[in-house]
């Protein structure tokens, strides 16, 4: 049975009419196929088969978990995109249908048993979704090396997926072929594995743009980048060094980073202003308004206000 009736960026009943399905064909496995909100989707109806409470009672952010208690049936992933790294994880993120306030649905019991990660599958993937999901998995990778809490393990991590995506990133979407598609698909795992470090602030600044919006999450990752890079570049330059060497700037470049993310934007054909995705000024205090209640930006190196969010927006319009 295929159930593939979902959202962009997926809501609530998106999950309900998936467990109905699996309940009404009386299914005993599911298989995630397909990016990010394909295998969120999924997981999140995997948890709700056995687990019959509202299915935002199971929000982490609440303390949630403590209700996830009944088996998990057999779940298995397999990627088509390398973006969320979503195959690899632990939690889903789905919205609220009325407000689309994000809400993590998270316990280790909700991994994958099996993954087939598969670059040929990504191979006929378009230019932009190439693009767009390839620069989630950097912002992934970036944004966990940079998290102000402490895990060496995905740290390390972290820096080698920034490094296999710089080699990689521009080939697969401008002339794919396996090599660059596999470190893309590598490189989104890994960036998952690494921000169970935490993310930042440029996921709280693209959060509410899909909320609000509906913007592509890895669209709104890539715009918002180069900003986000700069509002944490102080006092943290050491990082930004290392990062730098990472994607093959020399000794002492680590600051033109964030030109580097400007310039790939522009070689991968994404746009670098949120006002060619549709916001206007009038969004700024709605969007800082929801940034400031993201649950990423508790993570970030340094502290951020509403007002930093105002201003960051206000920037990238």
């Amino acid at each position: 049975e295929v159930f593939s009736d979902v959202h962009k960026n997926p809501v609530k009943t998106d999950v309900l009419k998936g467990k109905a399905s699996y309940q009404s064909t009386d299914r005993d496995v599911i298989v995630g196929i397909g990016g990010g909100v394909a295998l969120d989707v999924a997981r999140a109806i995997a948890l709700s088969i056995n687990h019959h409470r509202d299915l935002f009672d199971y929000d982490d952010l609440i303390g949630g978990d403590k209700y996830v208690t009944e088996p998990i049936p057999p779940f298995v992933t397999v990627p088509t995109t390398s973006g969320t790294g979503s195959e690899v994880g632990r939690s889903a993120i789905i919205s609220e249908d009325e407000s689309k306030k994000k809400r993590i649905l998270f316990a280790p019991t909700l991994m994958a048993k099996i993954v087939f990660a598969d670059p040929e599958l990504t191979m006929d993937l378009p230019a932009f979704v190439t693009a767009a999901t390839g620069m989630d998995a950097l912002t992934h990778n970036i944004e966990a090396y940079l998290s102000k809490n402490w895990n060496p393990m995905c740290s390390g991590i972290a820096l080698e997926g920034i490094k296999l995506i710089g080699e990689s990133i521009e080939t697969a979407t401008l002339k794919p072929d396996l090599e660059a598609r596999s470190k893309m698909l590598m490189a989104s795992m890994m960036g998952a594995i690494a921000f169970q470090k935490g993310l930042g602030i440029v996921h709280s600044l693209a959060h509410p743009l899909s909320s609000l919006l509906d913007t592509h999450h890895g669209l709104a990752n890539a715009i918002n980048l180069p900003y986000g890079l700069e509002f944490n570049y102080e006092g943290f330059e050491d990082r930004y060094e290392q990062m730098g060497l990472m994607v093959g700037l020399k000794q002492g470049d680590g600051k033109k980073i964030i030109q580097y993310i400007s310039d790939l934007n522009e070689t991968l054909g994404l746009p670098s202003k949120l006002s060619a995705i549709g916001v206007k000024e009038d969004h700024i205090d709605t969007l800082a308004s929801l940034a400031i209640a993201d649950f990423c930006h508790p993570n970030n190196p340094k502290p951020v206000t509403e007002l930093d969010f105002r201003t960051i927006y206000k920037g990238a319009l």
